[in-house]
């Protein structure tokens, strides 16, 4: 049963967030084909902003910034230290998106990581941090964020290193 889990929520994130597509598919051919499709007919917020995924909040210089050290922008809002150790991730999708599949992250972190605390402010989500890593969840009006610190050494030295890094990567969220 845990195995049938992980890959619907999968199809789900990706049928939600389009899958980068920037256009809708054209209309299938049929006998409706010629009848056009308004935002009423797809049961969305009226200005849609549920169902928007947000571009990547940062660039390397921010994230080099944010956690204190020099990273690179490795594509697709992944960036690393340059050596093949650290890494920070950023995984953006719609509001909707994000309340889909949070149940499960949140489970999830529960297992994997040594504390998990719920954030508090505009929107849902919370941060799980353990010895050499930190995820954080964010779904607010701007969308949904999970962020990933792994493999920061100066970070896991530091008492709540990982947990001060993340908190300042998520202040400068998108709200």
């Amino acid at each position: 049963m845990r195995r049938l889990i992980l890959p619907a929520v999968f199809v789900a994130v990706l049928a939600l967030t389009g899958c980068n597509q920037t256009e809708p598919p054209p209309p299938a051919a049929g006998p409706d084909a010629d009848q056009s499709v308004d935002d009423t007919d797809l049961d969305l917020p009226a200005d849609g902003a549920d169902a928007v995924r947000p571009d990547c909040p940062f660039t390397a210089d921010q994230i080099a910034d944010l956690v204190g050290q020099p990273m690179v922008d490795q594509g697709n809002c992944s960036f690393g230290d340059g050596n093949g150790v650290a890494l920070a991730t950023v995984t953006t999708a719609s509001r909707l998106a994000g309340e889909t599949t949070y149940d499960y992250q949140r489970q999830q972190a529960d297992e994997l990581y040594q504390q998990v605390t719920e954030l508090d402010g505009g929107g849902k989500g919370y941060l799980a941090v353990k010895e050499l890593g930190a995820e954080a969840v964010v779904i607010n009006d701007a969308g949904s964020f999970t962020v990933t610190l792994s493999s920061f050494q100066r970070l896991g030295a530091e008492p709540d290193g990982y947990q001060q890094a993340m908190r300042r990567l998520l202040d400068a969220l998108p709200n």
